[in-house]
């Protein structure tokens, strides 16, 4: 980076997420874009991008993903007017995981679990970075334990040192959904059936009463809840 980004980038930490979204968009233009898995906090920041002006936004079809997220994805198409951007993933290296393992291989063992997700996901987030100059994602600090030191703005140095923006990193889950009520922002159908985390159907699940938010998310296993994408398939 520049010698005046990083101080912007600096600067940038103390700044509401409107402000670091606008930032975002008027320093890259079209080598910036949103990546969206149609969670909450994805789609707070796309309202907020909305009120700015016009961005892009890519999503990662793993294939396996809730019927109730393409029905949000196709209302974000019309009521945005923004043309989603999908990624698949490589439909031999698919082909050849399956063929191998099975359909549900995540169940039987960590490893194939995180092959599953680095196929399905973490590969084709590589091909939707290749030509970014950043990209706007929704981590909160309060998520998990693995995300307490996001920054608003920070190197990616797991992809090409490109800068990943994360303007929601300060906010709290109350937070999120106080402005999802007041804009009248649309969500995914799940979590008023207690989701509150979602991903791909057969990894996720309502949570229970006491767990923690991300308990829904690979519940068979101890120990970290990530895929991959911000942990570099780790």
């Amino acid at each position: 980076m520049k010698m005046e980004t990083n101080w912007e980038v600096h600067a940038l930490q103390g700044e509401p997420a409107e402000r670091v979204i606008e930032w975002a968009m008027k320093t890259f233009g079209e080598k910036v874009a949103l990546a969206s898995s149609f969670q909450a906090e994805d789609m707070v920041i796309l309202h907020m991008a909305s009120r700015i002006g016009r961005i892009r936004v890519f999503t990662l079809d793993t294939g396996r993903l809730p019927q109730e997220t393409y029905e949000l994805m196709d209302k974000v198409r019309e009521l945005y007017g923004v043309e989603v951007e999908v990624y698949f993933p490589d439909t031999a290296r698919l082909e050849e995981m399956v063929k191998k393992y099975g359909v549900n291989l995540f169940y039987r063992d960590p490893s194939l679990r995180r092959l599953c997700c680095d196929i399905r996901k973490v590969e084709p987030l590589r091909r939707a970075l290749k030509d970014l100059r950043a990209w706007i994602t929704g981590l909160r600090r309060d998520q998990w334990e693995t995300r307490r030191t996001v920054s608003k703005v920070e190197v990616d140095r797991i992809h090409g040192n490109i800068l990943k923006v994360n303007p929601l990193a300060d906010w709290t889950w109350e937070m999120v959904w106080d402005y999802i009520r007041k804009n009248d922002v649309p969500v995914n159908k799940l979590y008023s059936m207690g989701y509150t985390s979602i991903g791909c159907a057969p990894c996720t699940r309502p949570i229970r009463p006491g767990e923690h938010p991300r308990a829904g998310r690979w519940w068979w296993e101890m120990g970290s809840k990530e895929c991959g994408i911000h942990t570099g398939g780790e």
